[in-house]
């Protein structure tokens, strides 16, 4: 079982990657414009993604909320440069990322959390987490052993370093697959709902160390999930999603302060935004049962 140390006031960046929140604030923002998204448009022809625009400031927490099939995880995949888009284009610091005429090469920067986990099981958790810097040239083995040690310990982690994914928790393995992604220090991480299987006491957990990953680095993190509770707790923005074709229904701001911890999930100001998030979500998600959506997209 997860170990349920909140890690309150740790610097969760290995050594070799701290940067100054000032500094990380500057990189790290995403432009999501006019994307569409059609899957085999010369036979089945299904709409993901409609007309799709969004902001996303550098250092910001945005959630992404809606139905199943609504288009989230093919949003983040375009983000991540998994698959292309139809039309539109996606941007990073002014940068393009992919249109309709190019795909993005996956890189260090947009690091992925994915839902079922990807760490390699036949590595012991130390080298999963170090394995990004050295492949990439960043650091020598011996320099990334020193930072995957200070973070995991930082994670609360170290005493299974050398432990394989599967001798550990669910709970433990998703703060391995943050840490190893903190240790290739992008400018975006991308969470592809991480969190849908666990128990509520092993989420609660991870939920304050990703806020103590967002707090202390600065970076940038696209999130999205079918949980609204979890969507109000993490996020600076919820960003509610029709039904398929998705397209931007509601924006809501999360205006809570930070750091936050547990005793948010009482006050009042979270329960009317948890009041408003579901009056939208629940119109969309009543629309995509009617229409008989499957989570294709």
């Amino acid at each position: 079982m997860a170990d349920a140390r909140d890690g309150a006031g740790l610097d969760v960046r290995p050594t070799a990657c701290r940067v100054a929140t000032a500094g990380s604030l500057s990189s790290g923002k995403i432009s999501i414009r006019n994307v569409s998204k059609v899957y085999d448009p010369d036979g089945v022809n299904v709409k993901a993604l409609d007309d799709c625009s969004l902001e996303i400031g550098a250092g910001e927490f945005c959630v992404v909320v809606g139905p199943s099939g609504c288009g989230k995880t093919t949003l983040l995949n375009a983000i991540a440069g998994f698959h292309s888009i139809s039309s539109g284009e996606i941007y990073l610091d002014d940068q393009l990322l992919c249109s309709e005429k190019k795909i993005a090469e996956p890189g260090a920067d947009r690091i992925v959390v994915f839902q079922n986990g990807a760490l390699f099981p036949w590595s012991t958790v130390l080298d999963n987490v170090i394995s990004g810097p050295v492949v990439q040239g960043k650091m020598t083995p011996k320099e990334a052993k020193s930072a995957a040690m200070e973070l995991l310990c930082r994670f609360g982690l170290s005493g299974i370093s050398h432990n394989y994914p599967g001798q550990i928790s669910s709970g433990m393995r998703r703060r391995v697959e943050i840490a190893r992604a903190m240790m290739n220090d992008p400018k975006v991480l991308l969470l592809d709902e991480p969190f849908r299987a666990m128990d509520a006491l092993t989420k609660s957990v991870i939920h304050k160390y990703l806020l103590d990953v967002f707090d202390l680095s600065g970076k940038t993190i696209f999130f999205i999930t079918h949980d609204l509770e979890e969507a109000i707790f993490l996020g600076d923005r919820v960003v509610v999603s029709t039904t398929r074709p998705g397209r931007i229904k509601k924006i809501i701001n999360v205006d809570i302060p930070r750091p936050r911890d547990f005793r948010v999930l009482s006050s009042e100001q979270y329960r009317e935004l948890k009041v408003e998030a579901i009056g939208a979500v629940h119109e969309e998600a009543l629309k995509a049962f009617e229409a008989g959506e499957r989570e294709l997209a």
